[in-house]
């Protein structure tokens, strides 16, 4: 019996559909001002920076933008988030490496971006409110905002890939 290890699965080429960053430059400088301000936000709010790549890592996970999960995890590594947390962030809910602020914060996440389903509850926004300040919570809500923006140009254009 041959023990050779199997092949990788063959990688499948993911298209892009249309060059936004050519095709739509003054909108696409624009989400860069809306992302810049909202890290203003967070940097005034003193948001972690482990925390705000959780927050992207996840409304990416949701909206299905590979290529933000992808940058955004290679972030998180590069900031000092460890592998373990990474891999746990999809089931959040059933994992123990989450601190009560970072649950607050990926429930309200996942509340925000499934809006048009969830019209973000009380319950969700009570559970943030009492371990975020005001103003921790509007920039928050600034960059759950600008992530599912990013997310819903990069899925529905695929402008961005991920390379190996």
């Amino acid at each position: 019996m041959n023990s050779a290890p199997a092949d990788p699965a063959p990688t499948v080429p993911v298209l892009v559909r249309l060059d936004f960053d050519t095709t739509a430059p003054r909108f696409s400088t624009a989400l860069s001002h809306l992302d810049n301000a909202a890290t203003a936000e967070l940097d005034r709010a003193g948001i972690d920076r482990l925390l705000r790549e959780l927050v992207r890592i996840r409304a990416s996970q949701l909206n299905g933008c590979s290529y933000c999960v992808d940058l955004h995890t290679t972030d998180a590594l590069t900031a000092g988030e460890n592998a373990r947390r990474l891999a746990a962030v999809a089931v959040w809910r059933e994992s123990p490496v989450f601190t009560a602020r970072e649950r607050a914060a990926l429930a309200l996440t996942e509340s925000i971006t499934r809006a048009a389903e969830t019209h973000v509850p009380d319950a969700d926004w009570r559970v943030a409110s009492a371990v975020f300040s005001p103003e921790e919570l509007g920039a928050l809500v600034s960059l759950i905002v600008v992530i599912n923006a990013w997310n819903a140009v990069g899925v529905s254009t695929r402008t961005w890939t991920v390379s190996l």
